[in-house]
């Protein structure tokens, strides 16, 4: 009987593995829930302009001359429950390149706005990526495919809507990077390099140079930011700008009460819609406190915190022009179109509670300010308890004394 229980478990375990292993890219389980829930763009022509009274705009990736695949994470594309094998197959590149499309995807690009070196820029947009859709996997995960650098979107303004092979590759490594260092952040799947060649000014000095058009495949729970808020702002009194969707209270609802179903199921519904979004804010205030507590341990630099590259989810998002400091130097700036040092070392924690600030004001039409602000001296209360708490580990300190700073 023993012999034959074991047989049973290792049969068991056998057929478990094997079922796990037949997803193929053929068979991704798509289930969109983003464009189901939250209104599309009427307009199907790609061109650039405002988009107003929708969060995403249908467009397809643009094709690229002889894509290669240049690198993969086996780990993060086991979320998608694709394996090695799958990664070896010809296919992989025409696919993770948008060069076919894949059954089930439904390609879009996202419509939202963001504070940009403190100044409201009004709308921005996907300029360079592409929604894929979303896929549920074996363990029931949600997780939004995105490739970034996949060609012009409605969103692109005066860029080509592609990204090249040396910004593709340090997402790509730092983004798996994070996910190891145990950082909360956006996921790398693929980097695919073409011979589709872009034009770019390296240095900012005139002297174009051709480079090569590549792609990433991004995996998050979702992309979305606190700029997807901001396309409801009024005219702002500085800029004169405004978002394009402004006074659309019913389109932030919608988009409040699908965050917080699809992201924040712990938040249960409840008659009070106040208090939920008062719920919502605080583990937005709280997450958010966390993640930069956790780039300032381990001297990581994101270089354009601005409020459209901040997760409403509490994920590093958007590589740009990021870096780790070498030697310790509170005022490390290392975005060198950052003249005026806004988003320095030391100013990172202070930036994020700013962009939280902005991120109230873009719910004030459902949650008042006065109750927002509230909320946010939580900030500098998790900030400092997780900062001190990973510098404790870092540095083998086991006791906790009250003068610790």
């Amino acid at each position: 009987m023993r012999n034959f229980c074991q047989r049973l478990g290792a049969l068991r375990r056998t057929i478990h593995t094997t079922c796990r292993m037949t997803t193929t890219f053929e068979t991704l389980n798509f289930d969109n829930l983003v464009l189901r829930s939250l209104p599309v763009d009427s307009e199907v022509e790609n061109y650039t302009r405002q988009v107003s009274g929708a969060c995403f705009s249908k467009v397809n990736p643009t094709k690229v001359e002889n894509p290669r695949l240049v690198i993969f994470s086996e780990p993060a594309m086991q979320l998608l429950d694709l394996d090695e094998k799958e990664m070896a197959r010809p296919e992989a590149a025409q696919y993770m390149s948008g060069n076919r499309l894949l059954s089930g995807s439904e390609t879009a690009s996202h419509c939202y706005c963001g504070h940009q070196f403190g100044t409201f820029a009004g709308q921005l947009g996907d300029g360079a990526a592409i929604y894929l859709g979303e896929v549920v996997n074996k363990e029931g995960e949600r997780w939004e495919m995105q490739l970034k650098g996949a060609g012009l979107t409605p969103y692109s303004r005066h860029a080509d809507g592609r990204k090249v092979l040396r910004s593709s590759i340090r997402e790509f490594l730092c983004s798996e990077a994070m996910h190891h260092l145990g950082i909360p952040t956006t996921r790398a799947g693929t980097c695919v390099t073409s011979d589709t060649n872009v034009i770019r000014d390296v240095f900012y000095d005139g002297n174009v140079i051709q480079e090569k058009a590549s792609i990433i495949l991004r995996i998050a729970p979702t992309f979305l930011r606190f700029g997807s808020f901001e396309i409801f702002k009024p005219t702002d009194s500085v800029t004169g700008r405004k978002g394009p969707s402004t006074g659309r209270n019913d389109i932030l609802v919608k988009l409040l009460d699908y965050v917080i179903k699809t992201f924040y199921p712990e938040i249960k519904p409840q008659d009070d819609q106040e208090q939920r979004y008062c719920s919502f804010f605080r583990e937005v205030v709280l997450r958010t406190a966390r993640l930069v507590a956790q780039w300032q341990c381990v001297g990581f630099c994101h270089g354009v915190l601005n409020t459209d590259n901040m997760s409403i989810v509490g994920l590093t998002l958007d590589y740009g022009p990021f870096g780790f400091m070498d030697s310790f130097n509170p005022q490390h700036i290392c975005n060198s179109s950052d003249e005026g040092g806004r988003y320095t070392y030391e100013n990172q924690p202070n930036v994020c509670k700013w962009n939280l600030e902005k991120f109230a004001e873009a719910l004030k039409e459902v949650l008042p300010m006065t109750t927002s602000q509230r909320l946010l001296p939580l900030f500098d209360y998790e900030f400092s308890r997780v900062y001190m708490e990973e510098m404790r580990k870092k540095l083998g300190f086991f006791k906790h004394f009250a003068t610790d700073k």
